[in-house]
């Protein structure tokens, strides 16, 4: 194993998560604010966007057994490549082919694929880092995330309202593309493992291996991912829906709306970049005991957004304070995701790091689907009450996290 975290192996992994990133982020905002402008629904926009994570949450498991049993390299290789060509199809299909239909299947594979592609990258870092590293290596995994959503909303916002959504297709195949061929020089170790009896029985016996090692040899971390599960349905949710719908239907921003909205995207990401950093720099100091403390700090930072959509005249202002507190959410929730990994590799068998990462994963966007439908529901039938939804949000995301506290007292320093 290799006791540099600056390897070159682990260098072209992280530039090829940049670029990557980039284009996942700057596709993932484009085509959902294309289906918001052209229909101006919240509903319709929440039902597409919770049908997209459906396939993340099936091929996460299957991207996890994969991950364990196929050179890693291969695998982001392989769906970077498909990627790639995914978005020219889409191009080629957008004006011949239902908005709504096309857009929801696009949307889909994009999940899927992002859902069978974070457990090999993840999954990779035990490969190419020592144990001592693992917390700095998931701070930059992180930060690159962050900062790759930071620059692809921004640009991507600037480029879609300026020229269209085509320009951002063309930019965003480029990238995966690129990001493929530099991959095929990373050299990754691996060990592999037979598949045995078929990939669907080796999927559910995984599954239920990883199942068990978490309930049984490491419960608190099942506890915790209910706890997370609950949080993605009340507070990731309604960020996810009333971010852009907010910004872009509900607050009178004029022709800048969609520019103003990958500049809040962009905030959303720097705050993410701002809690990778954090993590990384004092890596040792951040006790596992105390995260909860950072998911009662995320909900409090709701409640801004909502007082300031009940007493602002001013959508400048909702608009600031909406921007702000997305920040600092992200700044929390980035801090809490790299301790909880780390924690993770840390205390999970070679064998199993990919299969326990992938249900990991999948279990906690479980409730992602149904959070996203409630929220595009909510917000359309509280037309012009939208402070209430994000006022609701903030509260059950708060009870929710002082609550169940005490669960992360159970993870071992």
């Amino acid at each position: 194993m290799n006791q540099m975290l600056f390897s070159r192996n682990f260098m072209l992994v992280v530039i090829g998560q940049i670029i990557s990133l980039f284009g996942n982020a700057t596709i993932r905002f484009a085509l959902p604010l294309y289906l918001l402008n052209q229909t101006g629904s919240s509903a319709l926009y929440g039902t597409v966007t919770a049908c997209a994570f459906i396939p993340a949450i099936l091929l996460s498991p299957v991207g996890g057994i994969v991950a364990d049993r196929v050179n890693k390299r291969n695998i982001m290789v392989a769906l970077d490549f498909f990627t790639a060509a995914l978005i020219l199809g889409f191009a080629l299909l957008m004006n011949r082919v239902d908005l709504v239909l096309l857009l929801t299947v696009m949307l889909m594979l994009l999940y899927g694929i992002a859902g069978a592609y974070q457990p090999s990258v993840q999954a990779s870092i035990p490969a190419l880092v020592s144990p001592d590293h693992f917390m700095e290596a998931n701070s930059v995994i992180n930060t690159i995330s962050s900062f790759a959503g930071l620059i692809g909303p921004v640009l991507g916002g600037i480029l879609y309202s300026a020229y269209g959504l085509v320009p951002v297709l063309r930019v965003c195949m480029l990238c995966f593309f690129v990001s493929a061929v530099m991959e095929l020089f990373i050299k990754m170790p691996e060990v592999k493992q037979n598949v045995g009896e078929g990939i669907w029985k080796t999927a559910k016996a995984d599954f239920t291996q990883s199942i068990r090692f978490i309930r049984k040899d490491r419960p608190a971390i099942g506890q915790g991912l209910l706890v997370i599960c609950g949080v993605n349905l009340f507070l990731s949710a309604m960020l996810i829906v009333g971010m852009p719908y907010l910004i872009t239907e509900v607050l009178e921003l004029g022709d800048a709306a969609n520019k103003l909205y990958g500049f809040a995207e962009g905030a959303l990401a720097a705050g993410g970049l701002a809690g990778g950093v954090c993590a990384g720099i004092f890596a040792k100091k951040f006790t596992i005991r105390k995260s909860g403390n950072l998911i009662v700090a995320c909900s409090v930072c709701v409640f801004p957004i909502g007082v300031s959509l009940f007493l602002s005249s001013s959508s400048w202002v909702s608009y600031v304070v909406l921007a702000l507190c997305c920040f600092v959410i992200m700044v929390f929730s980035t801090i809490f995701i790299v301790q909880i990994m780390s924690f993770v590799q840390k205390e999970t068998p070679s064998h199993l790091i990919g299969k326990v990462i992938s249900v990991i994963l999948t279990v906690s966007m479980c409730s992602q689907p149904l959070g996203n439908a409630l929220y595009g529901v909510l917000f359309e039938a509280c037309e012009g009450f939208e402070f209430a939804v994000v006022l609701f949000s903030g509260a059950v995301s708060l009870l929710i996290a002082v609550g169940t506290k005490h669960i992360f007292c159970g993870f071992e320093g």
